[in-house]
């Protein structure tokens, strides 16, 4: 019997635009690049699809013109990670972030929708946002109705957790006036 081994190809980030440049990767796939390699995304659900919509209005109105709100674009982490979070509020760039994607530099805050994810959102994407020295990260747990503010990244881990209950107020770090309470986001 003969045993077949799989061959894997490192991307870079690089090779990913170009993917995506000669068209071989659309704005639709539901792909991202993880530590060089490009996986499937789940397709979102409705739970996933109402609070990225709840937020987005949320962080459009608190936010105004002090930050960028980012759905679901790509940011270039380094050479091997093009992560796609549920939304971002970048700095304000000259350039409005048209002459490169976005990269840790850009960051104020990344927010990740946990719906069916959750496992893979605190396991593989914190460690990378925290490498990457992302300052700030709210998961926000579909399921257990809470939010997950994550900040004072070392290495690759956040040394800060700070738990937000039902009923109880976030405010973003960089961004004082994105401050509400998770009913916002929570209440039918």
């Amino acid at each position: 019997m003969t045993t077949k081994t799989v061959t894997r190809y490192r991307c870079t980030v690089d090779a990913y635009a170009r993917l995506r440049e000669a068209g071989l990767l659309c704005e639709d796939d539901r792909v991202e690049l993880s530590d060089g390699e490009i996986g499937e995304m789940r397709p979102p659900g409705a739970r996933h699809v109402s609070l990225v919509n709840r937020l987005t209005a949320l962080l459009v109105r608190l936010a105004g013109d002090a930050a960028i709100v980012s759905v679901q674009k790509p940011i270039r982490l380094n050479e091997h990670n093009e992560p796609q979070p549920d939304l971002a509020l970048l700095r304000l760039r000259a350039d409005a972030c048209v002459s490169a994607l976005a990269t840790p530099a850009d960051m104020l805050l990344v927010i990740e929708v946990a719906d069916t994810s959750l496992a893979y959102d605190q396991q593989e994407k914190l460690p990378r946002y925290a490498r990457a020295g992302i300052g700030e990260v709210w998961l926000v747990d579909a399921g257990r109705q809470i939010v997950e503010q994550y900040t004072m990244p070392v290495a690759d881990e956040y040394t800060l957790l700070h738990k937000i209950l039902p009923g109880g107020r976030i405010t973003a770090v960089m961004l004082p006036q994105v401050s509400f309470t998770t009913d916002a986001l929570f209440s039918p």
